[in-house]
């Protein structure tokens, strides 16, 4: 499925300016790595996607959600960005960018595209929380509507994680892109399901709203 950059999408009333040539300007600031979004994306993309490849240590999982627009509309060609830790913490690096912001995000990354009932769907192992650390796991995700803008929305993070805070669930009402808390459940092959909707630019400050 082929990138869309110059369309309308979502609730995006109209094309903006880009500051490089294409790549989207990124709203909802500050955020940390957003241009990373970027760097090694694929001039074509499928609404699913790996994340870890086959052979990658740990148990595998798969993440799938809808993205809808802000009046409740599956949005068709948004691309969703992800990345996380391995089954150790850490984000093994990808040394190809060296240099970059991508660096940081470690080789378990990717993007799908949304299909035209806004599915999307990614392969992955399930993460691990950073070493002799207390954060929760979790998967960090980003949104880039093409014509318009970028964003991180609100990670992905598990119900079953015994390091998960309380206050977790008070932070849904705020969510970005609403709420990434999910509960994992196990298919019949014993991988890892969890649903992770999305609403564009919801409580994502600076969003250009039609």
């Amino acid at each position: 499925m082929a990138l869309a950059w110059g369309l309308l999408l979502g609730a995006c009333a109209e094309a903006q300016e880009r500051p490089e040539a294409g790549r989207e300007p990124i709203v909802g600031l500050p955020c940390d790595g957003c241009e990373a979004v970027f760097e090694g994306l694929p001039e074509e993309l499928e609404s699913s996607a790996r994340l870890a490849p086959e052979g990658e240590p740990g148990e595998p999982m798969r993440i799938e959600g809808t993205v809808r627009d802000p009046e409740g509309r599956p949005a068709a060609g948004i691309v969703v960005y992800a990345y996380h830790t391995d089954a150790r913490g850490i984000y093994p690096r990808d040394e190809a960018r060296r240099g970059q912001p991508a660096h940081r995000h470690g080789r378990l990354r990717g993007w799908a595209e949304t299909d035209a009932e806004g599915r999307y769907r990614f392969d992955t192992i399930r993460p691990a929380s950073y070493p002799d650390a207390r954060t929760p796991a979790h998967v960090h995700m980003h949104v880039i509507e093409p014509g318009c803008c970028t964003y991180y929305i609100d990670e992905i993070e598990f119900l079953d994680d015994p390091r998960l805070p309380p206050e977790a669930r008070r932070r849904e009402v705020d969510a970005r892109g609403g709420s990434g808390l999910v509960m994992p459940e196990k298919d019949e092959d014993g991988v890892w399901v969890v649903t992770r909707d999305i609403v564009l630019g919801e409580h994502v400050r600076g969003y250009p709203r039609g």
